[in-house]
């Protein structure tokens, strides 16, 4: 696919990515992450350091608009938040995940429609042990330079503007050597949420790798899932993550009684099962 088709492609994905979170809860993820103006595509990376990749920007605004690119580091709590960590609290693992990371350009600016690449790699050391290395590539936007009024020259007073700077963070995994994980999920139940009612579970993981995939409800003799929800990851540093999915009064309904949760790979990724649990939903 050219970058002219790609940025058609994913301004058409953006809108009705748009639509479908609002007509569902837990939609699935797609192959495209947007924030303001700024599409990106893929939103994970995963490198096994023989050959890099490239992540594709797009503006899909009407005006020309500059973004910096760099690395970052994030921890994932048992309740699937991802805290940031600051570089010099980094541990081992964190550190070599920093020092591998090859990326260029490391500031991009993007005309209207006009999608470029960001390169990287991962460059590997021979002594490296086996494992999982993690960082998030950000993608910050610069706020353009703002003209100064005539009323604003003629003030003496001191004023402040606070201009909000939009990004995005996707993940950059790199797997060395041999890793696996094995994943367990738990008896989930229907709680009462800050919002409503929710459905409750965790992900029990093990092992050296991350685990990411879909989660589905689905009910004896109803051929499509009741709920789906995508994009959920379990990162090595946790070895439990609690799973909440907000419910409608109508969808705990559908699901109350004898159901099977199913915890699968992505369908491009070809929907291997990775965990499941049957049993009663209430």
């Amino acid at each position: 696919m050219s970058l002219k088709s790609f940025a058609k492609t994913m301004k058409t994905a953006a809108c009705a990515a748009a639509v479908g979170l609002a007509a569902l809860s837990g939609a699935l993820s797609t192959s495209a992450q947007a924030q303001g103006d700024l599409l990106v595509a893929p939103t994970r990376v995963i490198l096994d350091g023989s050959r890099g990749t490239e992540v594709i920007l797009s503006n899909i605004g009407s005006e020309e608009a500059t973004y910096r690119i760099g690395l970052e580091l994030r921890r994932m709590t048992e309740d699937g938040r991802l805290v940031e960590v600051e570089k010099s609290e980094a541990n081992s693992v964190e550190e070599a995940s920093l020092g591998m990371i090859r990326y260029a350009p490391r500031r991009i600016a993007l005309p209207p429609g006009q999608p470029q690449a960001v390169r990287l790699a991962a460059r590997p050391g021979a002594e490296l042990p086996d494992g999982e290395y993690r960082v998030h590539m950000s993608f910050k936007a610069i706020p353009r330079p703002r003209e100064v009024t005539e009323e604003e020259t003629r003030s003496d007073a001191v004023t402040f503007r606070l201009v909000p700077i939009y990004g995005i963070t996707i993940p950059i995994i790199v797997r060395h050597g041999r890793v696996e994980a094995q994943v367990a999920l738990t008896q989930p139940s229907i709680v009462a949420g800050e919002n409503g009612p929710e459905l409750a579970m965790s992900i029990e993981r093990s092992g050296e790798s991350s685990t990411y995939g879909v989660l589905s409800v689905v009910k004896p003799g109803v051929p499509d899932p009741i709920i789906l929800a995508g994009g959920i990851a379990v990162y090595p540093e946790v070895g439990s993550r609690e799973v909440r999915i907000q419910l409608t009064d109508e969808q705990v309904a559908q699901i109350k009684g004898p159901g099977r949760i199913e915890y699968r790979e992505l369908p491009e990724q070809g929907g291997a099962l990775i965990a499941a649990v049957d049993g009663m939903i209430g």
